[in-house]
Formats: C-alpha cells, structure tokens, sequence
C-alpha cells in the first residue's frame, strides 16, 4: 500500500513544500507526490518538486515526485479531473491518499477540498500558519508551536 500525496502549485515554493513536510512530520512520509501546476507557476513548482524529494528523504521515504500540468490555471474540469483520477487510481490500488489544500488560488483550494471529500481521499489536509510573523519561510524555520497542520476528515 503506497501513500499519495496530491497538490497544487502556486507562486510561493514554501506553500507548496511546508505541509508536505508537516505530514512527513506527522507519519504520512508519501512514497509518490503529484503536484498540479500551471503556465504560471512552472518555476515554483519545478523547484518545489526537487525540494520535495529532499523533505521525504529526511524522513526516510524515498517518493517519486511528478507534475501535471494545466495549459490554464481557469481550467476547473482539469483540476477536477486531477484529484478524481488520482484518488480513483488510489483506491483501485488500495493505496492511501491526502489532498493538500494549502497551496493554490483559492479556487483551487476549493476544488481540492471538495474533491477530497468527494472521491474518497484518506486526508484533506490544510496547513495553517498560527502566528503571522513566519510567510515565506520553510517548515524547519517555523516554530511547531506557530504552525498546525489539520485533517479535516479528522475534523468534519
């Protein structure tokens, strides 16, 4: 049973790597991560995938890190169409799964967080910077104590 971890991508690299890291943190090291990325993102999202690769291995993993790209960020049914084939392919392998929607245009959270529910994912997680001061800075720089990060399939 591997684990999937499903994100988007977005302008700010820290957005896409700190819940990633936060789950490594927290048990759920993925063995494979998708990131959904855009024309307007591609940069971030090639950096944050070389980075992601670095965050499972500290943890121990080892996770084959891939992207998926749109040709615009305003395609809903593509985005949709991501989380569902991806959660599908999991369960048909028994595989476990979590959607981040931390990263992204708010739509995409939306989306995500939807499709989380909707197909099944094991996790819908959101990782939620508690004190202001930390924007911008990577997981290892944050205090534990400034940062959580919540399930909401724990949580509704």
């Amino acid at each position: 049973m591997a684990r999937i971890w499903l994100t988007n991508g977005t302008p700010t690299t820290p957005a896409i790597l700190n819940p990633l890291a936060a789950a490594c943190d927290q048990g759920f090291v993925p063995d494979e991560a998708q990131i959904l990325s855009n024309p307007g993102v591609e940069d971030s999202v090639t950096a944050a995938s070389d980075y992601a690769e670095h965050i499972v291995d500290a943890y121990r993993g080892d996770a084959e890190v891939s992207t998926y790209n749109l040709a615009d960020e305003t395609d809903f049914r593509g985005i949709i169409e991501f989380y569902r084939s991806a959660i599908d392919a999991a369960r048909e392998n028994d595989d476990s799964v979590a959607v981040d929607v931390t990263p992204g245009r708010k739509f995409m959270s939306a989306i995500a967080f939807q499709a989380g529910f909707r197909f099944g994912a094991d996790h819908v997680y959101y990782f939620h910077r508690k004190a202001g001061g930390y924007y911008g800075q990577l997981y290892a720089e944050i205090p534990r104590t400034a940062t959580d990060l919540i399930d909401f399939t724990e949580e509704l």
